[in-house]
């Protein structure tokens, strides 16, 4: 089976929700019914992932014939996911504790865990709307490791 793997990245606040609504509909509806699988990553670590993993979630009930595999993927364990683990795997597919960030100084971890979505995937979806921040970096390496990347707030 050819696994298609998309990660997406955003800054912390979002905005023009509704331009970026209707971008991301139309790029995940392409995704979901022409590639035979694809794989959805994403942390949980401001609004953009909130709004982003909303959006996925509509797409595949819509778009969706089995398709598709949906993971979170965390920096470390949370005290949040530890006390609802059920509720988080009634929502995501699968969810992950990313062991190279997990090992790693709690404030680098977000980063290191970024890397490795970046590493793992073949698409990187983002709403990069200023040139600082995590998720700006996170789409820097992302051009260095030569991956496609579209930018929602273009």
């Amino acid at each position: 089976m050819d696994i298609y793997t998309v990660s997406f990245f955003g800054h912390r606040e979002l905005e023009e929700h509704t331009e970026i609504e209707y971008r991301l509909d139309q790029l995940l509806h392409d995704l979901i019914t022409q590639k035979e699988y694809v794989e959805f990553l994403i942390g949980r670590d401001g609004e953009f992932d909130f709004f982003v993993s909303s959006v996925i979630k509509r797409s595949i009930r819509k778009y969706g014939c089995g398709n598709t595999h949906f993971t979170l993927i965390l920096p470390y364990m949370k005290a949040d996911y530890r006390d609802n683990e059920k509720q988080y795997l009634d929502y995501y597919d699968e969810v992950e504790i990313c062991s190279e960030s997990a090992e790693a100084y709690y404030k680098s971890a977000i980063q290191i865990r970024n890397r490795k979505m970046v590493d793992r995937s073949d698409m990187i979806i983002c709403c990069i709307q200023h040139k600082s921040g995590g998720a700006y970096k996170t789409i820097q390496y992302a051009e260095k490791q030569g991956k496609k990347i579209i930018n929602l707030a273009n």
